[in-house]
């Protein structure tokens, strides 16, 4: 059954595709002003910077998710669970699975991205990703089920835990694995959390490679500190069940991989036909996709080059004022107003190692240790959706300090 969108209202009618940073961000601009309709296959948007906490045990699943409905929640706009299947370019309108069609004078793309493999074979079937709620929670309950294994044995079997990339993402996994073992684990069973290995696994010369280098030697050194085993110039060929065969070297052991190597752009862009830039919409400094000015591609899946000739990083704070720019745009079209390009506005970078270890860089501002880490945690609080996850958060990550151990230790990534 096919169902029509189109009225007669004077506002334009925006269908946006994707609810995270991004998306979300240009509905709330746009709400009072525009016919607004999300869409996406979750009906939550999932607080991605945290996801690796639910990973390590540190906070609870529930917290780093927020219902769509109830962020969009006293505004006119509407909500459709569900995916896009086909553009109509010439009627201006777009099929989801559900058989609903939707009208639209404006399309906005913020599908955001999955896991890249690069062609690294064994990815797929051996790495475990880390984009969803899902992929978090396997993580957890793989890491707990290996311990419980390790804790049968009172001999020198070893357990190896590997993180390959070694980005922000990366390097807060590996110390996030780091003080689980050291606290919890430890606690639960000394004798089995002191034959875990933890490494952290990237191709390039350091890790958090976006940041100046005396920071990124103070990263390695604190998560040297915390027992992990930082591998620099180890390009990964394969991926197998227990190890990880470099290019150069004896492979590396590791019952259990977490690939955080990086990402790319959502292939759902593939299946509506748009034009692409390697693996993300194609893109102008407007942010209108190539050849249709009335769709636009926001956050991860935007192909738009930035000034130094690159695309624009795959972060937050890009999704975030591209959602903002955007809902501009499309109110300057429907007032005949001209439109602009879209300059990003850089805030810096921060990345947690662990319980008083982080590094902060703003422009020529860095900062690492003890005050870097409470910013992290202050500024990740802010952006969380929802005064109750925000609770729950704060009182997660308390007991956490207080008393060195993590309550979320649960295998749930299936039912018996």
């Amino acid at each position: 059954m096919s169902t029509s969108t189109r009225n007669t209202s004077a506002k334009p009618k925006v269908v946006i595709l994707g609810a995270g940073f991004g998306g979300l961000t240009a509905a709330r601009a746009l709400a009072g002003k525009a016919d607004v309709i999300v869409v996406d296959r979750h009906n939550f948007q999932t607080f991605l910077p945290l996801l690796y906490q639910v990973s390590t045990a540190g906070l609870a699943a529930d917290h780093v998710v927020h219902p769509i409905r109830g962020a969009l929640r006293k505004t006119n706009i509407k909500f459709r669970m569900g995916s896009p299947i086909s553009i109509d370019h010439k009627n201006k309108n777009i099929k989801l699975d559900s058989s609903e069609v939707l009208e639209f004078d404006h399309l906005i793309v913020a599908l955001g991205s999955v896991t890249a493999d690069f062609g690294v074979p064994g990815v797929t079937e051996h790495g475990l990703g880390m984009k969803n709620i899902h992929e978090a929670i396997t993580i957890r309950a793989e890491v707990m089920r290996r311990f419980e294994d390790l804790c049968r044995f009172e001999d020198e079997t070893r357990l190896s835990i590997a993180v390959v990339g070694g980005g922000p993402t990366g390097v807060e996994m590996a110390g996030a694995l780091a003080e689980l073992k050291r606290g919890p684990l430890h606690h639960d069973m000394a004798h089995a959390a002191d034959h875990i290995d933890i490494y952290l696994i990237e191709a390039g010369s350091r890790i958090l490679p976006m940041f100046d280098e005396k920071l990124s030697a103070r990263a390695t050194r604190d998560l040297q500190k915390l027992g992990v085993h930082v591998r620099t110039d180890t390009a990964v060929r394969e991926i197998k069940s227990r190890q990880i065969v470099i290019k150069n070297g004896e492979p590396i052991p590791a019952e259990v991989t977490v690939w955080a190597a990086g990402v790319k752009g959502e292939p759902t862009a593939i299946a509506l036909n748009l034009p692409l830039a390697g693996t993300r919409v194609a893109s102008g400094p407007t942010l209108q996709v190539t050849n249709y000015p009335h769709i636009w591609a926001i956050g991860d899946i935007s192909g738009a080059i930035a000034p130094d000739g690159r695309f624009y990083p795959m972060v937050a704070p890009v999704a975030l004022q591209q959602g903002k720019f955007v809902a501009s745009q499309i109110l300057a079209v429907a007032n005949g107003q001209p439109l602009r390009e879209f300059k990003y506005r850089d805030k810096g970078s921060m990345a947690t190692i662990g319980r008083h270890k982080a590094v902060v860089q703003v422009r020529n501002f860095k900062m690492a240790g003890a005050p870097a880490w409470f910013a992290w945690l202050w500024l990740h609080l802010f952006y969380l959706l929802g005064g109750r996850n925000k609770v729950g958060t704060m009182a997660d990550w308390t007991w956490n300090y207080l008393t060195f151990d993590r309550g979320n230790r649960h295998i749930m990534d299936s039912l018996d």
